[in-house]
């Protein structure tokens, strides 16, 4: 056979044997619909023990699980799995989510994405516009590496301080600007071709219970939950999110099960009361908050009582698939598996051609974050009017001490840069979080003869650190003129009544530690506003 006859035959081939595609919905099986509605949790060290899962066609979605690797890394690694479901009997591409909602729930250098801002600097920033545009920003970013789905933002009004979850992942404690922010930053991804999930529904700003760890209720009113907890998810529904989570959370007024497991919450409330007709994420089944400890039987409980996806983290999906099979009707398991899979059609993830681009947008999203962060930092306290600090010494004496974990150490050395470039003579440490008499010791010798004095305090949320408080207590008799930095939550402010100069950062990163050295030195006049009471 000639070479002319062989490229005819192989063109004739392609036209009456056309490559594989997808298979229709109606044409998948039960197991395969109910695979669709399930997301497992993988990383570059153990996606592996799903593989076969994967190619069998029964999974719908992958999380990406934090890690300290390249974008590069992150980008294999995603190739890796949608090429695991190119091989399955269905040919359906996998959604790809990730939770990037910055503050405490991420920290730098993680996946390869840019250090993203607490949704409080966000919130005392208030600059719908901005934030919708770093948002926007950060969906190309995404669309570089092939994600789909950001479980952001957190639109949980903090209204009880001691809630020890959620802190400065929330926009603050005024419904509006929770509402607002959160409209912002759904615009930004959604318009940015990235769907948007708000959580967590139906509000877990009233609680002072982890989630993560044990039975959370709902600790306010029924005015309450309805005037103030349930407006931002309104707020959101109205602005099309098209992804809602659920809170591991009892509303005793509503229902005696948890919000993931009420069909009187998930379908009676957010699906006929509130009308939002788009996919339901359950949070994760492997939270101790979620209380069953088999996850596939919650995964069942979560998709009847009107979830659409189930987060099944490290459980094998064969085994959740059998429970929600004996569980749940077909009707609700079509509907779910059907919302899924539009979902991936709207996505254009059917198409021969990948919807990924090759944007680079690394400047465009620090010009937007050190804007941002310039319109949030916030001056609390300034009562000897220390700042700017003013000096007549041709090389100032400064001590910066910070109590903070080590993995924000690189990020805190952008403080200190300014000060260095001003012809500062600087001393500067972190100490421990929870810190010992060794490191008292040291901040005492650094402090007693410096100009001026430097402390970063951090807490969590409203859970005070005994001996981080004890020894900054000590520190403050030392110097008078020092100024306190509240690197995280700013409701560890009220620990230190004596500190007559203090700035709030919302979160440790490169953006917020320049500025604040900023704002001490007269550089850049501090703008934000205090998005929480006490």
């Amino acid at each position: 056979m000639n070479m002319k006859k062989f490229l005819l035959l192989v063109c004739l081939c392609f036209i009456f044997y056309p490559l594989q595609a997808q298979k229709s919905f109606d044409e998948l099986t039960l197991n395969e619909k109910i695979g669709q509605t399930l997301f497992v949790y993988a990383d570059v060290n153990n996606a592996e023990r799903f593989e076969l899962s994967i190619k069998k066609g029964l999974v719908g979605g992958v999380l990406i699980q934090w890690g300290d690797y390249s974008k590069e890394e992150t980008k294999k690694l995603i190739n890796k799995l949608q090429g695991w479901a190119k091989e399955s009997p269905n040919k359906i591409p996998l959604l790809i989510a990730i939770d990037y909602e910055g503050g405490t729930v991420y920290s730098p250098r993680t996946l390869g994405l840019p250090f993203l801002l607490s949704n409080m600097l966000i919130a005392a920033a208030n600059n719908y516009e901005d934030t919708q545009t770093m948002f926007y920003i950060i969906a190309q970013e995404f669309k570089n590496l092939g994600i789909h789905i950001n479980f952001s933002p957190v639109v949980d009004v903090n209204i009880n301080p001691d809630n020890p979850i959620i802190g400065v992942r929330s926009f603050g404690s005024d419904k509006e600007i929770v509402s607002s922010m959160g409209k912002a930053i759904i615009n930004g991804l959604q318009k940015g071709g990235v769907v948007s999930v708000a959580k967590h529904f139906p509000g877990h700003g009233e609680t002072s219970i982890d989630t993560h760890k044990t039975l959370a209720i709902f600790n306010g009113s029924e005015k309450e939950f309805y005037d103030i907890h349930l407006y931002p998810f309104k707020q959101a529904i109205k602005e099309n999110v098209k992804g809602i989570m659920t809170a591991h959370i009892r509303y005793p007024f509503l229902d005696n099960k948890l919000a993931t497991y009420s069909p009187v919450i998930l379908t009676d409330l957010l699906k006929k009361k509130l009308g939002f007709e788009g996919i339901i994420f359950s949070d994760g089944l492997d939270m101790k908050g979620a209380l069953l400890d088999d996850i596939s039987k919650a995964a069942a409980l979560s998709i009847k009582a009107g979830a659409d996806v189930a987060l099944i983290a490290r459980e094998q999906p064969e085994k959740a698939i059998k429970a929600i099979t004996e569980r749940v009707p077909v009707s609700r398991i079509d509907d779910a598996a059907n919302k899924i899979y539009n979902l991936k059609k709207e996505l254009n993830l059917f198409s021969e051609i990948p919807n990924v681009t090759d944007n680079k947008v690394d400047k465009a999203f620090e010009l937007f974050a050190k804007k941002i962060t310039n319109q949030a930092i916030t001056l609390v306290k300034n009562e000897d009017n220390l700042i700017p600090y003013k000096t007549e010494k041709t090389k100032p004496k400064l001590c910066a001490v910070f109590f903070a974990p080590t993995r924000f150490a690189n990020e805190l050395t952008y403080f200190v840069k300014p000060f260095l470039e001003q012809d500062f003579e600087v001393n500067y440490y972190n100490a421990s979080l929870n810190p010992k008499q060794k490191d008292f010791n040291r901040a005492k010798t650094c402090v007693s003869d410096k100009d001026l004095v430097v402390i970063g305090s951090l807490q969590w949320a409203n859970k005070e650190i005994p001996a981080q408080k004890q020894i900054i207590d000590d520190l403050f008799k030392l110097n008078k003129n020092t100024v306190l930095l509240s690197l995280m939550s700013p409701y560890d402010i009220k620990n230190y009544p004596q500190a007559k100069t203090v700035l709030a950062l919302y979160g440790i990163n490169k953006f917020s530690a320049t500025t604040a050295a900023e704002i001490i030195m007269g550089q850049e006049q501090a703008q934000g506003n205090l998005p929480i009471s006490f």
